[in-house]
């Protein structure tokens, strides 16, 4: 047995973990603490972290894992790198899932409902769509071994039931539906009054941005593929949904979950101005991404024109060079056949 072939197990192995440990760099704070003393600051947000061990491990495994699958595909394909804007954006993804989970707006988000919009952008709206540029489906393709690419990773990605989940119809719809869902049903009150059931509503959250990102970005394989103009509309219809939510939130005259309207504070804002607050930041923050998204489609479009017209000038001048050099041979050829048809040459005769 080669040594490649006694390495592929333990290759797959590690896949298996790092796969786990993103699943578990995903999922929440396993707890939730009482109402801080002091109200949130710059300072406590961004630097008061709360390092719960789930998401905390989770998250470094994943870092590391992605590290070491880099260089592992890096040292087989010397020639065909990883390319280090990947490696960066998965860093960003995790940087915001860790923001997100770990930093001081976990502290503050069953406090305040305008931290806790926060803390779901950065989940839908910025890790997901990070970890979508990073391409992790295309690493672990080529990481694995082909046995288990083909008996594993393949049939899951070919499988029905990811056919339809990854339809564009069906991840806008579901991406759509959770927003709407989770804001206006009992889910989002009992998120904010159990732990377990806060962890599973940032694990849908995640989820479904990850659905929703993947055909928009369009860098991993998948069952359906999308043009340019296609992606770009695909993303932008969700900004009127998104805008309509937030309205609705907005104009709510009273606050709408009994835990922040029963929620006692020594300090902050009152819960309906909360909900306002956190109104607007799904709105401007919410649509502001969705635009950014939609203008680098746009750039990738345009680079993609260049790219076919370019390519499509290289075709069209060897196609030209090709025809002058037949029309070279031809004009050869009959002038052969002239000079051998002229009187006194051995053909007349």
């Amino acid at each position: 047995m080669s040594r490649r072939a006694s390495l592929a197990p333990r290759l797959d192995r590690m896949v298996g973990l790092g796969a786990i440990a993103w699943l578990a760099g995903a999922a929440p704070a396993a707890a939730h603490g009482p109402v801080p003393a002091e109200p949130p600051s710059a300072a406590t947000l961004l630097f008061g972290w709360t390092f719960e061990p789930l998401p905390t491990i989770g998250i470094a495994v994943a870092a590391v894992w992605w590290w070491w699958a880099v260089r592992r595909v890096n040292a087989a394909h010397p020639t065909n790198r990883v390319p280090v804007r990947r490696s960066v954006a998965f860093a960003a993804g995790m940087s915001a899932l860790a923001l997100a989970l770990v930093s001081g707006i976990d502290r503050y988000d069953t406090a305040l409902f305008s931290v806790h919009m926060a803390q779901h952008l950065l989940l839908a709206m910025v890790a997901a769509p990070l970890i979508a540029l990073s391409a992790p489906i295309t690493l672990v393709l080529r990481l694995v071994s082909p046995a288990t690419r083909r008996r594993w990773v393949l049939p899951v990605l070919h499988s029905r039931l990811t056919r339809i989940l990854a339809f564009p119809v069906v991840a806008w719809v579901v991406f759509a539906t959770v927003m709407w869902v989770s804001h206006f049903s009992l889910l989002f009150d009992a998120a904010l009054e159990d732990p377990l059931v806060h962890d599973l509503e940032h694990a849908l959250f995640l989820a479904a941005g990850l659905l929703f990102w993947w055909p928009a970005v369009a860098l991993d394989p998948a069952p359906w593929r999308m043009p340019h103009p296609a992606r770009a509309l695909y993303v932008f219809l969700q900004m009127p949904q998104n805008t309509f939510l937030a309205v609705v939130l907005l104009s709510a005259q009273a606050a709408l979950y009994p835990h922040y309207a029963t929620l006692v504070r020594t300090w902050g804002p009152t819960a309906l101005a909360d909900q306002q607050a956190a109104a607007g930041i799904m709105w401007l923050v919410g649509d502001a991404i969705f635009l950014v998204a939609v203008m680098a489609i746009v750039v990738g479009w345009m680079r993609a024109e260049a790219r076919d017209t370019v390519r499509m000038d290289r075709q069209a001048a060897t196609e030209m060079a090709d025809i002058r050099v037949r029309e070279g041979l031809l004009a050869d050829r009959l002038a052969r056949e002239r000079e051998e048809g002229q009187p006194g040459s051995g053909a007349a005769r």
